[in-house]
């Protein structure tokens, strides 16, 4: 059980968030002939959420270069703090031969993911007029595996699934609480249910493997709220279905997600008592140039009340490289999110991904999945569907 270090810290009701940590590479030294050189990686305080970092090894400099394969072996690793975690571990370079003052550096390859950046290289040097730089010590909790501790509330089925516009106590509203665009948020696509928009494909349907959200390029514009959508995107909301909410508890979907580029997938939860605050258990920002479909995955929480933002905190995480987990639009993967009152945990394929202490004691929930359509392109390549094989919610005292 993770302890956590901000039990006094005042969340003033979900509006305010302890500040990040800055994550630090420290220099090194190691002596000549050693087999292995141990470089720091920091903290500057406790963090309140996961922090992860990806660092590699780089060839030193001059004329006393160290030069990978020759003297020392590459890394590229991930390094992850999570909340309650001590403040410092080192990175074991492998080292083949280093003679006096050789040196080489490990850097980050990026801002680091849930905190700051603070020295983002590190130089290491053989010598041996200098102790060398000692592993670190202390103990690191492993990861969670996702358990369902609460009792089953809803479960989706094909016989018993409702939806309809703007939802009721039994079924899914096929709209968002403020309507059926968001353009505040830039998006092109329009939500659409066929009921509303008749003719249309889908876009919510059960299929061979599952409900399936689909999202299009309209072969005919539709005019809506003085203007022509393009595009048509696809949401189930539960803000008025009862049986989708829960106070503490798990949520867990089991979904193959999108390769479309252009595409804004995302299971994420809404306090019943408004926007916001957010929890995003999953997003995929397809409309972003970098984003890997099959490699990243999103988690984050948004802090604030009354239609006002104070505060946004998450990750984006090349889960292949930090936890072995890849393939999102490939097969089916599990997404999941355990709220507790002292720490918010997401899991993917049930290992623990991201933790986040809760600053929203005493919010109730509702589920929101959805895939937004952000682009102008011919939005044609890959799948533009979201496909649902289960979804189920537990409920928590």
């Amino acid at each position: 059980m993770t302890t956590s270090n901000f039990a006094d810290f005042d969340f003033a009701n979900g509006t305010k968030l302890p500040g990040k940590a800055t994550l630090w590479l420290g220099n090194a030294t190691v002596a000549p002939g050693a087999g292995t050189a141990y470089v720091p990686v920091r903290l500057d305080r406790a963090t309140p959420n996961t922090v992860i970092a990806r660092v590699i090894t780089v060839n030193g400099s001059g004329t006393l270069r160290a030069l990978s394969g020759y003297h020392y072996e590459t890394v590229d690793r991930v390094v992850i703090f999570r909340p309650g975690d001590p403040l410092e571990q080192t990175v074991a370079v492998p080292i083949i031969g280093m003679a006096q003052g050789q040196q080489f550096q490990l850097k980050l390859r990026e801002v680091p993911w849930g905190g700051l950046q603070g020295q983002s290289v590190a130089t290491i040097t053989a010598t041996s007029g200098t102790a060398p730089t000692a592993k670190a010590s202390g103990t690191f909790r492993q990861p969670r595996s996702f358990a369902a501790t609460g009792t089953l509330q809803f479960e989706l089925k094909k016989d018993t699934h409702k939806r309809s516009p703007d939802g009721g106590w039994n079924r899914w509203a096929t709209s968002l609480s403020h309507g059926r665009t968001q353009i505040a948020n830039e998006e092109t696509g329009l939500y659409l249910d066929s009921s509303v928009f008749p003719g249309v494909e889908g876009p919510v349907y059960w299929g061979t493997q599952g409900l399936v959200l689909h999202s299009q390029k309209l072969t005919t514009p539709i005019y809506h709220e003085g203007r022509n959508w393009h595009y048509g995107a696809t949401v189930l909301d539960g803000r008025n279905f009862l049986a989708s909410q829960i106070g503490y508890g798990q949520y867990e979907w089991d979904a193959r997600m999108p390769s479309r580029r252009g595409s804004w997938p995302a299971f994420w939860l809404v306090s019943t008592s408004g926007w916001p605050p957010e929890i995003d258990i999953y997003e995929g920002f397809g409309y972003q140039s970098y984003w890997d479909f099959d490699r990243h995955v999103a988690h984050g929480i948004h802090g604030g009340s009354g239609g006002v933002r104070s505060f946004q905190r998450g990750v984006t995480i090349q889960t292949e490289q930090a936890y072995g987990i890849k393939d999102f639009s490939k097969g089916f993967h599990r997404f999941a999110v355990d709220i507790q009152r002292d720490y918010i945990t997401w899991f993917v394929d049930g290992v623990e991904t991201y933790q986040s202490v809760n600053p929203f004691k005493g919010h109730r929930w509702y589920p929101i999945m959805n895939v937004a359509v952000k682009t102008t392109s011919a939005y044609d390549d890959g799948s533009g569907d979201m496909i649902i094989k289960s979804f189920r919610i537990y409920s928590a005292p």
